[in-house]
């Protein structure tokens, strides 16, 4: 006599849902993973509850298909919106600061980058005097040149009059 098969579909979930996360792993776009979890919840618990084998793969597919427009897209969404893309190479040296290096001579000079490293620079505009030492800003980049201008000076503090006093 042949053994009722439908005995041992518990296996087959529990390996159709293994498969499912194997395949997520490799591909990592959500959809797999919801297919696995219809597997376990729909197929494997209606199984579990004794369900027939056509109630068991309707469970299965309801829940995938639930899980697949319900929850993939809130996971997609969280997923892009933690992942801001990063400037690299020469598009993370614009708006960086630097120091004067070289004095600018016919608007051609040396500058350190707040990166460490030292590049030949270009002073966008009139020159108002640069010294060594002084703070310049990126605001192109030309081949092996950054094309720079002086940085902005953060305000002074101001004291206080002698009317006025800080709330301590």
């Amino acid at each position: 006599m042949l053994p009722d098969l439908t005995q041992y579909l518990w296996i087959v979930w529990l390996v159709l849902a293994l498969l499912f996360v194997i395949i997520e792993l490799l591909t990592l776009e959500f959809t797999f993973l919801m297919l696995a979890g219809g597997t376990l919840i729909g197929g494997l618990g209606v199984d579990l509850l004794g369900g027939a084998w056509w109630a068991q793969v309707l469970a299965a597919a309801a829940i995938a298909a639930l899980l697949l427009f319900t929850i993939r897209p809130l996971l997609l969404r969280a997923l892009h919106r933690s992942s801001q893309p990063q400037p690299t190479n020469v598009d993370a040296l614009y708006g960086l600061g630097a120091r004067v290096l070289a004095p600018f001579t016919d608007a051609a000079g040396s500058v350190k980058l707040d990166n460490g490293e030292t590049w030949t620079a270009r002073l966008i505009g009139p020159d108002p005097g640069l010294d060594v030492g002084s703070r310049v800003v990126v605001t192109a980049v030309r081949g092996a040149t950054v094309e720079v201008a002086p940085a902005e000076a953060p305000p002074l503090p101001t004291d206080p009059t002698p009317g006025e006093r800080s709330a301590d």
